[in-house]
């Protein structure tokens, strides 16, 4: 009977909840002003950490009565504040509820009752506007929208301590372009926010430390304003410095490091500034080690790699601070199962979001191994890394395989490594997995480190070759991102140099010589250079040139036509005019080139440009062209000396450039001979 009795006793719950709810929102209709204040001070007394009420007085439609409350200028002035206390009681619940409050244009509202005079309730309306920008659903778009918003919202900085902390909470969190960190510089962001670093209190401070974060990303101009910047005398970069110090709290030594790698990054200071080598550095390395929490540890590291990606003297100093390579090890043991974690909830949130700390570090090493071998091997040497990156690159978390990758890339560029640690664990594997279907930012990554073992010193190139991987090259290079096509291209490129007869022309049956002209014709130069590199590659040693140039030669010959016919850069024609030398190179081949005197003329036009390095292209050409030991030498000879390239030999037997005079000087010889 008991369990017949359960179903009808909860939906009598309910109802009773509803029906207090009910309660609450009738009392806003009420026509006496003095119940309504009464009834909104009761509902804010039962809103309060209770998350229910909040959802049930949002769908029983207070929202929308408590915001046209708040703009009746009939309303007391208490009421009115008491609204706005009410509605960031409400935003302060779930996400759902944020949305509700955006659907019900809260935003605008709540801006249009900053030109109220009354300070209690601007601060009021400025509280409940920061709890809704700060979720992560609310367009910051909004703040946006009414152009006089941003310096109205300036000029009442000025106004409390209260009005600073949420205001500056509202810029750090809602400037997320950099069109809106161009807004609020415009409006005197630096010059209003300055003043506010040395506040008596400390979240004034803080919120003021996150704006500068967010302005100085990666916006030089902002960056370079701020070295300028004098906060009580005393320079920006300096105070900066002191909010570092070890006896500041961990949020502000973080923030602080922030600003300044974030200039440092912008060009606004030298990365051997003091500021960064002594101060900056070390105190990101501080915040890896583990007796610091999770989101700081994630955060340290990650702001690390980026201080130092561009730099390999920075890269040098961190990996040998504190131990920072061993140090990064323990973000892959964490939480263990004999953690000192008593708080459960900890423990909880710890555990969920482990793998922030795995991207954190894969991160972070990437940006040390990315230019120095020494520390590269220190990575490799690290216990378990390379068993780590492997399994890193298969986690469900698509951050932690991108870090992984990425760390794999940067270990990938050392030919030592490519030789030992990539063979000894077959990194292959798992990265040919990757490529076979993932996002394009993952794919790039890949498809970079897959170039690298793909040269030809790399133990893994074989069997990359017999696993299948032509064909899903062929298929990057029809990508419609440049960076894959050039991937694509430079992966078979690196696979077709020295490369068999077999694998050769495997490459070009899978690419098809239609696509191989049609990256020839792109307008992505490095796709075109690549793609040069490719053919180039293709055709060397003899009996592949005549085989390749027998079956595709007069489309190859008609490429190389456009090409030097056409406006391109001096690398482009350069490789080019080596393509043409390769093909004079064939037995059979270079018939193509000596039946063709338009092409003769574009050769010998070549010989006499201002390069230098399109002049030997050429001159290498001819060389080839004429060589005395193959047949039918003489009948080339007499018709290029026929053609003036002779008297064009002798001229460059001049030249100020000794190889170019040697290079003429040995086609000549071919005529004493």
């Amino acid at each position: 009977m008991a369990c017949l009795l359960e179903a009808p006793l909860r939906i009598s719950v309910l109802s009773e909840v509803t029906a207090t709810s009910r309660h609450y929102v009738d009392r806003l209709f009420d026509p006496d002003p003095q119940k309504v204040l009464q009834g909104v001070i009761d509902m804010k007394n039962a809103v309060i950490g209770n998350n229910k009420q909040k959802a049930n007085l949002i769908v029983l439609g207070a929202v929308p009565r408590l915001l046209y409350l708040l703009q009746q200028s009939s309303s007391s002035l208490q009421l009115r504040t008491e609204c706005a206390v009410v509605l960031g009681s409400l935003a302060m619940g779930t996400e759902n509820n944020i949305k509700s409050l955006v659907d019900c244009h809260i935003i605008p509202t709540l801006l249009q009752g900053l030109l109220c005079p009354d300070l209690i309730f601007i601060e009021a309306c400025l509280r409940c506007l920061r709890t809704v920008f700060i979720s992560p659903v609310t367009p910051v778009q909004l703040l946006y929208t009414d152009p006089t918003v941003i310096p109205h919202l300036m000029s009442l900085l000025s106004s409390s301590q209260r009005t600073q902390e949420y205001i500056t909470q509202i810029f750090s969190h809602c400037c997320k372009t950099p069109e809106h960190q161009t807004v609020l510089f415009n409006h005197g962001a630096i010059q209003n926010i300055a003043p506010l670093l040395i506040s008596p209190s400390y979240k004034v401070r803080m919120q003021a430390l996150k704006c500068f974060s967010v302005l100085a990303y990666e916006n030089t101009l902002v960056s370079m304003t701020l070295v300028n910047v004098l906060v009580d005398g005393e320079q920006l970069t300096q105070v900066f410095v002191k909010m570092m110090q070890r006896d500041q709290p961990v949020e502000m030594q973080l923030t602080a490091a922030k600003c300044l790698t974030y200039m440092c990054r912008a060009g606004a200071i030298r990365t051997d500034d003091s500021c960064i080598v002594l101060k900056t550095l070390p105190c990101l390395v501080r915040m890896c080690s583990k007796e610091h929490l999770l989101e700081e540890r994630v955060e340290g590291a990650e702001t690390l790699a980026y201080l130092m990606e561009p730099d390999v003297e920075l890269q040098r100093i961190a990996s040998t601070t504190d131990h920072l390579v061993a140090m990064l090890a323990d973000y892959f043991k964490y939480p263990s199962s004999v953690s000192a974690i008593t708080d459960i909830k900890r423990l909880d949130h710890d555990l969920k979001h482990a793998h922030e700390l795995r991207q954190a570090a894969f991160k972070l090493y990437a940006s040390l191994g990315s230019n120095d071998e020494d520390i590269r091997k220190k990575i490799t040497e690290t216990e378990n890394m390379m068993d780590r990156i492997v399994s890193g690159l298969s986690e469900s978390s698509i951050k932690v395989r991108l870090a992984a990758v990425r760390c794999l890339h940067s270990l990938s560029r050392s030919v030592q490594q490519l030789r030992t640690s990539f063979h000894d664990h077959a990194v292959w594997k798992p990265l040919m997995k990757l490529l076979q279907n993932a996002p394009d930012e993952v794919l790039v990554m890949a498809s970079s480190t897959l170039c690298n073992l793909l040269l030809e010193f790399s133990p893994s190139k074989e069997p990359i070759l017999e696993s299948g991987v032509i064909e899903l090259l062929c298929s990057l290079t029809q990508s419609d991102s440049p960076a894959l096509r050039v991937n694509g291209i430079w992966a078979l490129m690196n696979m077709a140099f020295q490369a068999d007869q077999k694998v050769k022309v495997e490459i070009v049956r899978c690419l098809g010589t239609e696509q191989l002209f049609r990256l020839l014709s792109d307008p992505d130069t490095n796709v075109l250079m690549k793609t040069l590199g490719l053919l180039r590659n293709l055709l060397s040693t003899r009996p592949h040139i005549d085989q390749i140039m027998s079956s595709h030669g007069k489309q190859i010959m008609q490429a190389v036509t456009l090409i030097l016919e056409a406006e391109h850069s001096i690398e482009v024609k350069e490789q080019t005019l080596c393509i043409l030398a390769n093909i004079a190179d064939g037995s059979t081949a270079k018939e193509l080139i000596m039946t063709n005197d338009d092409m003769l003329q574009k050769i010998k036009y070549y010989m006499g440009h201002s390069n230098v390095k399109l002049q030997l292209a050429a001159t290498f050409c001819v060389s080839n062209l004429i060589w005395n030991e193959e047949d039918g030498s003489q009948d080339r000879q007499d018709k290029l000396r026929e053609m003036g390239f002779v008297d064009v030999l002798h001229k460059l037997t001049q030249s100020t450039d000794p190889n170019l005079s040697d290079r003429a000087k040995t086609a000549l010889q071919q005529y004493l001979a």
